[in-house]
């Protein structure tokens, strides 16, 4: 059985209804992204960001799947499928993908803030002064910029071993996600569905310049 590996960014989800900071000139919802994924920000503003994720999480009862997500559970009908998302939602769990490796974190995940292998289940709000076992204060269980990517080696693992690579609504402009498509083999067919596609349609990829769920729609027929 063909091994397909995706790589899903803020494109798909965003079909489903969720924003991204990309949408407004470097604003995610209003605010600097800066301000609130980074450990900087973090720091000389804890309750803003504490707030910040929990509306994020909130919003996950508010939207669902997409077209483009229930496709990509079909193609495990035929291929063994891994989905590497840099998305922090679980649509792709929702939808029913049975591989998922989130890159960026989850959002219904902790982690504390003194021992960042100390992750657990959640999906309440996150307080000031809620803290883990050992007396440290509760995070989002997300990689902000200027941290480390600890899942990064598992994903170049998982890529070494694509006979197809799916890359779905992504800019390819934030690394290190960016270079997985670098640690593919020279023959695994690659296909990019993006409206405004970062790539150039080539002999090694083949571009399909359409959203998510139209974009699907033609690989279907494609790999069928």
């Amino acid at each position: 059985m063909k091994h397909i590996v995706v790589l899903t960014g803020a494109g798909i989800s965003a079909e489903s209804g969720i924003k991204t900071f990309r949408d407004a000139d470097g604003l995610w919802e209003g605010h600097d992204v800066m301000e609130v994924a980074s450990p900087d920000g973090f720091s000389r503003n804890p309750e803003l960001v504490l707030d910040f994720y929990n509306q994020r999480r909130k919003q996950l009862n508010d939207v669902e799947p997409n077209q483009a997500h229930k496709d990509l559970v079909l193609l495990e009908n035929d291929f063994k499928v891994t989905i590497i998302t840099q998305n922090v939602d679980d649509l792709h769990e929702r939808a029913g993908s049975s591989d998922v490796v989130h890159l960026h974190g989850e959002l219904l995940k902790i982690r504390s803030t003194g021992n960042y292998k100390d992750i657990k289940p959640w999906t309440e709000d996150i307080y000031l002064g809620d803290t883990c076992n050992k007396g440290y204060q509760l995070r989002p269980h997300i990689v902000w910029f200027g941290e480390d990517v600890p899942e990064i080696e598992t994903a170049v693992k998982i890529c070494y071993a694509a006979d197809i690579l799916i890359i779905i609504g992504t800019s390819m402009q934030v690394y290190p996600a960016a270079s997985l498509i670098d640690y593919v083999q020279p023959n695994t067919a690659i296909f990019y569905i993006d409206p405004k596609p970062a790539i150039s349609n080539d002999c090694k990829v083949t571009v399909i310049a359409k959203s998510a769920t139209e974009g699907m729609k033609d690989l279907l027929g494609i790999l069928k």
